[in-house]
């Protein structure tokens, strides 16, 4: 009976420092700073400048971060990324163990420097550890490792743009599927044209909402949902984008998709 004793004991230590041993490797692998940062949280980021602060209702920034569900340690692209107001908020919600990738074609460097190349040195500077800025061609993009979110805003009509390759937005949707983990997700918002505009893209810088899903499907993705948080019905979708009328009020269409696995 007491070799029984001591054994059930030995054997109830063994486990107990097993469990252990078990819990202090799990507290090893958790990264720091990956608690979940909500979408308040991001929003009030100090670092962001005032001026993204204003543009907040305009561009529903928190709407687009909702969608998209980033959570901590995630690695994440917003390409063509403008002035970088959405880069920001993605820099706040991946937190201390993500990262953030900007990304310019040197098509649109060389067309617009101030907002495009411009950009890329103000975010550099403000987030010198958070943040990779890149630029190339378009035929060019790849990223170093795969990503969990490409996000585009107001950029995806210019792809269809007469001055590009006619397949240029089928060839980037390829690259975009690839830079991607199965399971990743892709976020497009864009201006909404009528259906019955002709070269809506280049005459009022605005797309089809179904073409556009359509482009994006037949490269491998699925849809996985949508936001209204911008749609305006009142909107004239004959308009261009530009028109002091219209400009900072178009309906747009903010699209989920996600690349199966």
């Amino acid at each position: 009976m007491a070799w029984n004793m001591n054994t059930s004991r030995r054997r109830l230590v063994e486990l107990m420092l097993a469990a252990s041993t078990l819990g202090l490797a799990a507290c090893a692998t958790t990264p720091v700073g990956s608690s979940p940062i909500s979408i308040e949280q991001a929003v009030a980021d100090p670092r962001r400048p005032a001026e993204d602060v204003a543009l907040d209702e305009q561009r529903q920034g928190a709407a687009v971060l909702e969608l998209a569900n980033i959570q901590p340690g995630w690695k994440v692209a917003d390409i063509m990324q403008g002035a970088g107001y959405f880069t920001r908020l993605f820099i706040a919600k991946v937190g201390e163990t993500g990262k953030v990738y900007a990304w310019s074609p040197d098509e649109f460097m060389k067309a617009k420097p101030v907002l495009y190349g411009d950009s890329l040195d103000v975010l550099k500077k403000a987030y010198p550890r958070e943040i990779v800025t890149m630029s190339s061609a378009f035929e060019d993009l790849a990223f170093p490792e795969k990503l969990d979110l490409i996000f585009t805003s107001q950029n995806y009509h210019d792809l269809h743009m007469s001055k590009f390759p006619a397949d240029l937005a089928e060839r980037m949707n390829r690259k975009v599927f690839d830079a991607l983990k199965p399971g990743g997700i892709y976020i497009v918002v864009d201006h909404v044209a009528d259906p019955s505009t002709v070269n809506a893209p280049n005459t009022v810088h605005r797309i089809d909402p179904a073409v556009l899903r359509r482009e994006i499907e037949a490269a491998g993705f699925r849809y996985d949902g949508e936001s209204t948080a911008l749609r305006k019905p009142a909107d004239d979708h004959t308009l261009m984008v530009m028109n002091p009328a219209i400009r900072g009020k178009t309906d747009q269409i903010i699209f989920r998709f996600r690349k199966p696995g």
